[in-house]
């Protein structure tokens, strides 16, 4: 494995795109938008020295010629299967395709592809340099091959893997949801202000990161997709805070926007 290909120059993307690049492998990012992929350009030019990385907005350029196809678009399910069902008809045919999805189901993205054992959901967390973790998810048809290739490659770019099995939200999008918005609640019924429910997680359950503070900073959009998808599969107790709703609908989504449950300056550092 040699050339790696992101799809999706967003935070994740970016992020993904910085790690395999320091680790020695040829990368190229794809996204139909110039301004995102100058962005990302400069925030990878900020850590990288050297390496070999490329930008495109070209899909066929992309990932003619990819070993590994790791799609880190927004959380919704037609937009993945559109972008899988393009990438399995140009991506050459021993290509592993991974999707970045944090909640939804690599068996359904897998099933518009003529290579259903060679897809696989790689959930990296934010920020990608930072953390540690990559969740293995494999779908209905994912194949042993397949995911001892995720855990090499993960390894390769100093990651620890852990093998999950397919069910909605797998096991940190799954937990980290729940208790995400048990403290909007606790914020929308006035049990605490949003700086003392933040401190308590972190001094009292040893988290590194207030949930509040980590919604901002995933995007209280993407926690509101993520939320809905799992109302949708798993029930009522995920069904999304209405205070993270009406942030939403405001258009406070977080640290993207300088303000969710904190504001932000322009260089995103909270006010």
């Amino acid at each position: 494995m040699r050339k790696i290909t992101v799809i999706g120059a967003g935070t994740m993307g970016r992020g993904i795109a910085l790690v395999c690049a320091q680790a020695g492998f040829h990368v190229i990012v794809q996204d139909i938008h110039q301004e995102s992929l100058q962005k990302c350009k400069q925030y990878i030019d900020r850590f990288l020295e050297t390496g070999s990385i490329e930008y495109t907005a070209n899909l066929e350029d992309a990932v003619g010629s990819a070993d590994l196809v790791i799609e880190a678009i927004l959380e919704v399910m037609d937009l993945k299967k559109e972008i899988f069902k393009k990438i399995d008809q140009i991506a050459p045919r021993e290509a592993i395709l991974a999707t970045n999805t944090s909640t939804m189901s690599p068996t359904e993205i897998a099933s518009v592809t003529s290579r259903p054992d060679k897809c696989i959901a790689l959930h990296f967390f934010n920020p990608v340099h930072k953390m540690k973790l990559i969740e293995v998810i494999c779908g209905l048809e994912t194949s042993e091959e397949t995911i001892e290739s995720a855990f090499a490659f993960g390894e390769k770019i100093g990651k620890e893997c852990v093998k999950i099995n397919e069910f909605p939200g797998f096991a940190t999008s799954r937990m980290n949801c729940l208790i995400g918005n048990e403290a909007m609640f606790m914020v929308m019924e006035g049990v605490g202000s949003v700086e003392d429910i933040d401190r308590a997680m972190k001094l009292g359950l040893n988290h590194p990161m207030g949930p509040l503070e980590l919604a901002d900073l995933v995007g209280l959009d993407s926690r509101l997709r993520n939320m809905e998808y799992l109302h949708k599969t798993l029930g009522e107790k995920f069904r999304p805070c209405p205070i993270l709703q009406k942030y939403v609908s405001a258009g406070w989504i977080g640290k993207k926007s300088g303000r969710g449950f904190y504001q932000y300056d322009e260089r995103g550092n909270k006010i």
